[in-house]
């Protein structure tokens, strides 16, 4: 834990921090608060429902500086979020109010089994998604197939098994409005592995419904006092330069190194949250 720094010096360490978990973030799909709330926790000294607070803002930050960006480049699918959103939006409330519920070790125990979980999604190979199978009616019929910009041009795709996707996402958002990290490894899980939708477009869709997931939770922590501007500022700010500059390299990038440097890191974090929840020290 970094103690004796003065308010200046606390605030620039913080944002530095924030920027490379928005960076990270951003380039992962999972979202920068798998790092931020650990980090503001285990290494600042931070509450946890005050780290919470400030990684949901950052959240909606990270959201607005990368998915514009990703809309605009044609990776997203703007049907399946908003479809989805409703799921995660009202999973999200009740997260946040099941927070309030729980002991800040018991939170601390479920954020680090969700790190574990993250870091291992991270770091498993990706695979390309088969799209042997004939379209599904009922996302012909609403509309959700699209296509993305690929090496050799766009490429179309089919999205499959829309309910089960619904279904997890109600959970991505419990646990975004529960833990303030955004639940991307969830829902890249649910768009990815479920509903069969190609990775980048999983990971650019993921970070444009997060902003909406965390704005729900968000005004439950504000109405409670649980986000501080003085903390919230410099973790927004990083986060969102971060997550812009994540997006630029996202495009031509390989990011597989990337992605088990970040498994790796959040692998320990997870562990860490989850001993000092159990040894009592959150």
């Amino acid at each position: 834990m970094i103690s004796n720094l003065n308010v200046l010096d606390m605030t620039l360490l913080v944002w530095l921090g924030s920027l490379g978990a928005g960076l990270l973030g951003a380039l992962t799909g999972l979202g920068g608060g798998v790092v931020l709330v650990p980090m503001l926790t285990l290494l600042f000294g931070v509450d946890i429902r005050y780290a919470i607070g400030a990684s949901l803002v950052s959240v909606i930050a990270t959201s607005s500086g990368a998915a514009a960006a990703y809309v605009k480049e044609g990776f997203t699918n703007i049907r399946v979020g908003m479809l989805l959103e409703v799921a995660t939006t009202v999973g999200a409330l009740a997260g946040a109010s099941l927070g309030s519920v729980l002991s800040g070790a018991v939170v601390a125990v479920i954020l680090g089994v969700t790190l574990v979980y993250s870091a291992y999604l991270s770091t498993r190979p990706q695979h390309a998604v088969s799209q042997d199978a004939p379209p599904d009616a009922l996302a012909c019929s609403l509309k959700l197939n699209g296509c993305y910009p690929a090496a050799e041009g766009w490429r179309a795709y089919n999205v499959y098994c829309v309910p089960g996707g619904f279904g997890v996402m109600f959970v991505a958002g419990t646990l975004s409005g529960l833990l303030g990290i955004g639940s991307g490894a969830v829902k890249v899980l649910a768009m990815d592995t479920i509903m069969r939708i190609p990775f980048k477009v999983s990971t650019t869709t993921s970070n444009f419904m997060i902003g909406v997931t965390a704005a729900a939770s968000a005004g439950v922590y504000l109405n409670r006092g649980y986000i501080d501007p003085g903390l919230a500022l410099p973790v927004m700010l990083g986060v969102l330069i971060g997550s812009v500059a994540g997006t630029r390299v996202l495009a031509r990038a390989r990011t597989r190194t990337l992605r088990v440097l970040f498994g790796v890191v959040i692998f320990f974090l997870g562990i860490q949250m989850i001993y000092k929840g159990l040894a009592g020290g959150i």
